[in-house]
């Protein structure tokens, strides 16, 4: 049986969220561009997210501030070397990590443009979509697809391209201040260049490894910025 771990790496390219694919050296699908993946290693591995992490690294040259499993696809058809098994993870990515990786391997694709892939790369990219669509409603997700720092109308902005919908600029900032994940840079600001300076944010220490959560989820729809 084949045993292998694939990864749904997304980030923000050109104000859309776009997938990371990489072209594949050898067969089946050669040439192809594919979700990063390959097969587990149970001599280096401690475990599935382990492997992730490595193949993040090796092939792609990037370490994901969040890495998640997202779910298992297995079958006979989905491989045409065999009966195989996949576990399949979804990771975040500021655009300045894929920028800045190195790995001229990277290809960007808008995440909802990215058709044809090869395995069953479609379905799990369709499945990583959905689940940070809909865990981006109630939690502190998109904050990954941002950099270090930050202002309000930013990550307004990155949570909009995930949610696909405007945002209330006014609920955006209480649900904001609700979940109290992010703290002021003393003194820091971004100068716009039609607007007053805005003030530069970071993610406080405890969320830098986990989400925060709201019982109520975001308003998308809810009129201007």
């Amino acid at each position: 049986m084949i045993c292998s771990v694939d990864v749904a790496l997304l980030t923000v390219h050109q104000g859309a969220l776009a997938v990371a694919l990489l072209e594949r050296e050898h067969e089946p699908f050669a040439g192809a561009l594919a979700l990063p993946g390959g097969f587990i290693h149970p001599e280096e591995d401690q475990d599935t997210q382990a492997a992730a992490v490595r193949i993040l690294r090796t092939k792609a040259g990037i370490v994901s501030p969040y890495l998640e499993q997202l779910a298992t696809f297995s079958g006979p058809g989905r491989d045409p070397r065999g009966w195989s098994l996949a576990v399949a993870y979804y990771a975040l990515v500021p655009p300045e990590v894929v920028a800045g990786s190195g790995c001229g391997r990277v290809v960007l694709r808008g995440a909802s443009e990215a058709r044809g892939l090869p395995f069953d790369h479609g379905q799990i990219l369709a499945a990583a979509l959905a689940r940070v669509q809909s865990k981006s409603s109630y939690s502190s997700l998109p904050v990954y697809l941002c950099g270090e720092t930050f202002t309000l109308p930013q990550l307004q902005a990155v949570y909009e391209v995930v949610l696909g919908e405007p945002i209330n600029k006014v609920s955006f900032r209480r649900k904001m201040e609700e979940l109290g994940l992010l703290e002021p840079l003393e003194g820091q600001l971004l100068a716009g260049k039609a607007h007053r300076p805005a003030q530069l944010y970071r993610l406080r220490p405890q969320f830098r490894r986990r989400l925060a959560l709201t019982d109520r989820g975001l308003n998308p729809g809810g009129g201007g910025r």
